[in-house]
């Protein structure tokens, strides 16, 4: 076979999926990078749309049974899901790359947004483009419920699972752990019970292709995991280290750093799950910011590409600028603003480059297939919980009237990518032109 060619692999259904070089997989990155607006949900629609259904570069079960361990870890999980298809294609520098550039843009986009928002306040085109980018991830977001929806459950018990999980977490406000938890318990139970109901979804056999490779190529042992774990933790801690003995350990960007490194540790499911936490640490105790600028940043990190949990960098930025020491606001403010996005995100590369080995390895055991195949469906429940909260917020803004600007931009890009398989690009790149259309010109 050409070098140059990418390995053909057969998958379900009949259909084949063709792994990507590293140069195209790097392009995808880099253009999801800069377009991966909607939070967790968002981002995992677009990767699924673009991975599984247009470019077929990853199987469903694959990217269900990646998104799944994704799940469980703590941190944001979309970055992880990343992070872990770049390994599956091209080892260690795939996950490196998907990982880095899946955050990159963002870091960029969001430390201008934040000096723009300190020293002009918000600016009046910047809000508009956003005004129109909302109603069209979320047109996003719901395009994915269904499509994974439509992919994952697959009979009633699957569909009660997910009824069942919305239910828990959006009106009971029961925490996402414990729903991924107790899903994968009721999987393990029903592979004994009900195992007609529960069975997961197998590759084709003949489904030998470049992530199986990637996989033998790292068989998990006791070696592999310290020598892992000791390269990460290093890297995890050397910005640290240098703030520490440069700056002082009483420093806003040390304490920044300390602090954001033991939330990556104990915050499980995601932004949504970190955010009050954080808030009440950084509001209340730390004193890097006030309540409403806390508000202001969640706003931007929501309207802006990357992670929703990237509103972390901005608690970094305004913090260090509130809190500069011995340094000026603006070099303080950036160095908050790194040390907080590198101790969120160095993370997310130790847990997956450690844990993956060996799920690939678990990947025919029918018991963690059906365990993991009843979190797919709870995970459909926790979507479309976002996918209705978000909603909420852009077609009943302020608590009650319908924004009919953003239901018809919403519906409209909805009916498109389903109906007639509108690209993600133009139809983010086109809802903020039309936003800004909407509100200097009409």
């Amino acid at each position: 076979m050409n070098k140059a060619s990418p390995q053909v692999a057969v998958a379900e259904m009949g259909q084949q999926t063709s792994h990507p070089t590293f140069a195209e997989a790097f392009r995808f990155w880099l253009k999801l990078g800069f377009i991966s607006f909607g939070g967790p949900s968002g981002q995992i629609a677009m990767m699924h749309t673009e991975l599984v259904e247009k470019k077929r570069w990853i199987d469903n079960s694959r990217f269900l049974h990646a998104l799944n361990f994704c799940m469980l870890l703590p941190g944001p999980e979309a970055h992880q899901l990343a992070i872990y298809i770049g390994w599956l294609w091209h080892k260690t520098r795939g996950g490196i790359v998907a990982g880095a550039l899946f955050v990159i843009p963002s870091i960029f986009i969001l430390w201008a947004l934040s000096y723009v928002y300190v020293v002009y306040g918000n600016i009046p085109w910047i809000a508009a483009v956003f005004y129109g980018l909302k109603p069209a991830v979320l047109a996003i977001v719901a395009a994915a419920v269904i499509r994974i929806g439509s992919k994952a459950l697959k009979n009633a018990v699957m569909w009660t699972i997910a009824a069942v999980a919305f239910v828990a977490i959006y009106f009971f406000h029961v925490p996402f752990p414990v729903i991924v938890v107790t899903a994968a318990v009721i999987g393990l139970l029903g592979a004994k019970i009900l195992p007609h109901y529960f069975r997961g979804e197998n590759a084709h056999p003949a489904d030998v292709d470049l992530a199986s490779k990637a996989a033998d190529s790292a068989k998990p042992s006791l070696l592999r995991a310290l020598k892992i774990s000791a390269i990460w933790i290093v890297i995890w801690a050397l910005p640290l280290t240098l703030a520490g003995v440069f700056l002082g350990t009483q420093h806003t960007i040390f304490r920044e750093g300390i602090f954001f490194s033991k939330a990556a540790v104990v915050t499980f499911g995601g932004a949504y799950a970190v955010l009050p936490y954080v808030s009440q640490q950084a509001v209340e105790h730390y004193h890097w910011l006030a309540a409403p600028q806390m508000l202001d940043g969640l706003g931007l990190a929501e309207t802006t590409p990357g992670p929703l949990i990237m509103v972390l960098q901005f608690v970094g930025f305004l913090g260090a600028w509130n809190q500069p020491g011995n340094l000026s606001p603006l070099l303080a403010a950036t160095g908050g603003a790194l040390v907080t996005t590198w101790t969120t995100f160095v993370p997310c590369f130790l847990w997956v480059f450690l844990g993956a080995p060996y799920i690939e390895k678990l990947r025919g055991n029918t018991r963690l297939s059906s365990a993991l195949t009843t979190v797919t469906a709870a995970v459909v429940g926790v979507i479309l919980n976002l996918a209705v909260w978000f909603g909420v917020h852009v077609i009943f803004p302020l608590g009650g009237n319908v924004d009919w600007f953003a239901f018809t931009v919403c519906a409209i890009a909805f009916v498109g990518m389903l109906r007639w398989k509108w690209n993600i690009v133009p139809v983010v790149l086109g809802s903020g032109l039309i936003g800004l259309i909407y509100k200097f010109w009409l």
